[in-house]
This record gives C-alpha cells, sequence and structure tokens, in this order.
C-alpha cells in the first residue's frame, strides 16, 4: 500500500499530471461557462413565458370585469380555480375579503412589495411541501383585488435537476480527468525511468547500452532514437579514441626508438662532428614525420568536433577540383602517371573549401604513392560529378587496389595494410578525408576500378546549392596548402 501510495505522489507531482490537471480545470471552466450561461438563457425563456401568458389572461379578466361586471368576474375566477390547475387566482373585495380562488390568501411577498413577483404558497388540498410560483396584480378600477399567477414547482423541479446533474457531471469529470491525468503521468514516468535507467548505466561505463523504444512512434521515441544516435557516435568517437591511443603506442613507438637510437649512434661515432651533424640531420627529419603525423591527427579532431557552418563558401567544385588536380599534375607525370581530369560543370556547392581541397589532395597522394607507375595502363582519373542530386569527388587508380574486408578498416586512423607499411606514411590520409565527408554529411565509398581503385567523397545534397550569377576564384590560397 505504501509503495502504491509512493508511485500515486511520484506521477502527481510530475509536469505531465500538472498539464493534465490545468488542462482538466480549463475546461471545467469552460464547461461551467456554458452550462450556466445556457442555465439562465433556459430560466430566462420560462419566465418570459410565465410572464407573457399572465399579462394575456390579466387582459382578458379585465376585459371580462368590464363586459360582464362582479358577478361574470367571480364566474370566470371560479371556473379557472381548479384545485390541481397550474393557474392560481385570488379575488377580494376592498376590505381584503376572499371572493373567489384557490389561493387562501394574498402572498405576504406580494402584499411587501405591491406589484408582482415570486412567492412560496401552499396548496389548498395539500399537505405536502410549499410550491413556488409567480403572479402579478390585475388592475380593475374598482374596489376588488384581483391577483393571478402560475404554479412554477414543475420549473424549479426542472432547475434543480439540471444543477444536480452538472454539478455531478462536474465532479465526475473532475475524478476522471485527474486519474487520466495520473494515468498518463505514470506512463511518461515509466518511460523517464526507463531512460534514466540506461542513461545511469552509460554513465557507469557500458557505452553499448541504448534508450528502449516502445516502436509506435512519437515524441519519446523520436528523443530516444536521436539520444540513441548520438550515444552511438559517441561509442565511435571513444572506440576511435581508444584505437588511436593503441596505434599511437604501435606507430610511433618504433620512430620514437628510431630517433632515440641515431642519435645515440650519432654520439658514439668516431667521426666526431660529422658523424654529430649527420645524426642531427637524420633527427630533424624523423621528427618532422613525428609532427606531420601530430598535425594529421589535430586536424582529424578538430573536424571531428568542430561546426561547419562558421567556415562554409560557395564555389565551383568543378573548377576547384580541377585546380587542385593540376596542381599534382608534375608530380604525378613524374612518377610515371598519366592524370586524367573529367570535371563536370556548373555543379555548385556550400562547405569548406580548404578541407575538401586537403581531402582531394590525400586521394591523389594516395594514388601516386600507392600505385605503380611507368607501366602500361598507370593512369589517375581525378572526377567531379553529381550522383542522385549529390556531390561527388573522385579518384580512381590502377593499382592493386584494396580488398572488400579491409575497405571499410583503412578508414580509421593509422590503419596500414601489410603491402603499404613499406612506403612512408601515417595511415592518416584517409581517416582525414572521411573525416570532412563526416563533417559535410556525407561518406566516403570505396569501390573496385577494374583493376585498382576508386575513391568516392560523396558529400551531402544539402551541399549542393543553385549557380550563382558570379563566382570568384576558385581555389584562392590553394598555393599555400
Amino acid at each position: 500500500m505504501t509503495a502504491l501510495l509512493d508511485r500515486v505522489a511520484k506521477a502527481a507531482s510530475t509536469t505531465a499530471f500538472g498539464l493534465s490537471a490545468l488542462a482538466v480545470a480549463f475546461f471545467l471552466f469552460a464547461a461551467a461557462i456554458v452550462v450556466g450561461f445556457l442555465f439562465w438563457q433556459t430560466n430566462k425563456l420560462f419566465t418570459d413565458q410565465v410572464l407573457a401568458t399572465l399579462t394575456a389572461e390579466a387582459r382578458i379578466l379585465s376585459s371580462e370585469m368590464k363586459v360582464g361586471g362582479q358577478v361574470k368576474l367571480v364566474e370566470t375566477v371560479t371556473a379557472l380555480s381548479r384545485p390541481q390547475g397550474t393557474g392560481l387566482y385570488y379575488l377580494a373585495d376592498d376590505s381584503g375579503a376572499k371572493i373567489a380562488g384557490n389561493l387562501n390568501r394574498i402572498p405576504p411577498e406580494l402584499e411587501a412589495q405591491g406589484r408582482g413577483g415570486v412567492f412560496s404558497y401552499q396548496p389548498l388540498n395539500g399537505d405536502g411541501p410549499s410550491h413556488l410560483a409567480v403572479a402579478i396584480p390585475v388592475d380593475l378600477g374598482t374596489g376588488l383585488r384581483l391577483i393571478i399567477g402560475r404554479d412554477v414547482e414543475d420549473q424549479r423541479v426542472f432547475a434543480n435537476t439540471i444543477r444536480f446533474v452538472f454539478l455531478l457531471g462536474f465532479g465526475i469529470l473532475s475524478v476522471i480527468g485527474l486519474l487520466g491525468g495520473l494515468a498518463v503521468s505514470r506512463l511518461i514516468v515509466n518511460r523517464m525511468d526507463q531512460i534514466t535507467a540506461a542513461s545511469r548505466q552509460i554513465m557507469d561505463g557500458d557505452l553499448s547500452r541504448r534508450i528502449p523504444t516502445t516502436g509506435r512512434g512519437g515524441e519519446l521515441d523520436a528523443l530516444a532514437n536521436n539520444l540513441n544516435e548520438m550515444l552511438e557516435r559517441i561509442e565511435g568517437l571513444m572506440n576511435g579514441l581508444r584505437e588511436v591511443s593503441d596505434n599511437i603506442a604501435h606507430d610511433l613507438k618504433t620512430p620514437l626508438n628510431r630517433l632515440r637510437n641515431a642519435a645515440e649512434a650519432a654520439l658514439r661515432d668516431p667521426r666526431g662532428e660529422e658523424a654529430y651533424r649527420e645524426g642531427l640531420e637524420r633527427t630533424i627529419e624523423k621528427a618532422d614525420e613525428l609532427i606531420k603525423t601530430f598535425n594529421a591527427l589535430l586536424l582529424i579532431a578538430r573536424l571531428e568536433a568542430g561546426p561547419l557552418e562558421d567556415s562554409t563558401e560557395t564555389f565551383d567544385l568543378g573548377r576547384f577540383v580541377a585546380d587542385v588536380s593540376e596542381l599534382y599534375s608534375p608530380a604525378a607525370e613524374e612518377a610515371g602517371f598519366a592524370l586524367t581530369i573529367d570535371v563536370e560543370q556548373g555543379v555548385f556547392i556550400r562547405g569548406n573549401r580548404q578541407l575538401i581541397g586537403q581531402a582531394i589532395a590525400n586521394l591523389i597522394d594516395n594514388a601516386i604513392k600507392y600505385s605503380r607507375g611507368g607501366e602500361p595502363g598507370s593512369a589517375i582519373t581525378v572526377r567531379a560529378y553529381r550522383i542522385a542530386g549529390r556531390p561527388a569527388i573522385s579518384v580512381g587508380d590502377h593499382g592493386p587496389g584494396i580488398e572488400k574486408a579491409d575497405r571499410e578498416r583503412v578508414l580509421k586512423r593509422f590503419v596500414r595494410l601489410e603491402a603499404s607499411r613499406t612506403m612512408p606514411g601515417t595511415g592518416l590520409g584517409l581517416s582525414l578525408v572521411a573525416a570532412v565527408a563526416r563533417l559535410h554529411h556525407g561518406e566516403v565509398l570505396l569501390e573496385d576500378n577494374q583493376p585498382g581503385l576508386k575513391v568516392i567523397l560523396l558529400l551531402s545534397s544539402r551541399c549542393l546549392i543553385a549557380a550563382p550569377e558570379q563566382m570568384g576564384d576558385a581555389v584562392p590560397g590553394l598555393a599555400a596548402q
């Protein structure tokens, strides 16, 4: 019992219950206004009808008096004064003595007011409760006094019934509304308890935990789905952080050991100053490679954490890709590759120009570095085009390619396949391209180029815009990259 009361108290203290109670109170207030107005209009209608009837009857009795005199008036009043009827009459002489009628006396309420009004009376043949009636005096122009009225007890009973039904309905609606508010609050509390329990497990370190959903849609399911997507992103980042830590420990430990051994070997070299100089030069070269690796890591971290909106601009993607590719034409020709550039005209996007340029440069550099140049068919193709309304950049080569099982893995940081470990590099090139794609709400696709590998940087359709009337230079400041 105590647990049930605690659950009820918890549900009653929620915002959902407060809003439900407020809605019920507003509804009941509006209902009270409507019912009150209808009751007032109904009562006014009954009153107007009674007064109209009494006024008409007063004119008729005045005419009877004028035509037939007192005798005719007495006969008419006597005929109308039925014991069980709703018509009420009291005819008296100038001294107040009763001559005819079914009222036993002039109502004190009318006697005091000297005009018509509402009064209570006791029926002549009844021992029950008093009835409510409405009466008006009739001006006969003689010493006679005539009061005519109507019994409105039925109307009063009807009004009391309406009032009782309204109060009963008001109470029932209040109880049902509050119970409904408690039920809704309880449902929301149960969902919130599930979300809280899942959140606590996540805070305790179980990043694989997800917030449960009912599958029926609605605001709470939408919130849960958004939170689950956020948790998946956080879990991916944490896993990436662990992988980066492990990769740094493995991939940077060897260069640091080599750097230390080279410096130690230079110190032990008997040649003296010449050996020291050579050792320092090799140390500087290796340190530059380490700095380059850390700079790439910092850039990827900024891409994954920073917003894009503050650094976007509108530019022609085709012109931009062509200009970046032309910068690498000499290097490609020197390595024995035929660099082909194929761009679609009029593809304007809004994005971070410098980062997209860096991603294109990484893809071309990888194609030059890991393909076999100088052989028949040694070619690199760079394209800019649209795929299903989305801007895309692709770089294809005819090298050894990447197996399907390894294509998702090579997009992670510090991942280098066995075939490329003899080549200089850090394993961060494709990771940076993937980070640029995520920053633009896109993705990186690795496909078979038959033979070789084709890497597609597919941006979001939100980046694609209508062509502006005027565009500036395609790649200002690109030489500084």
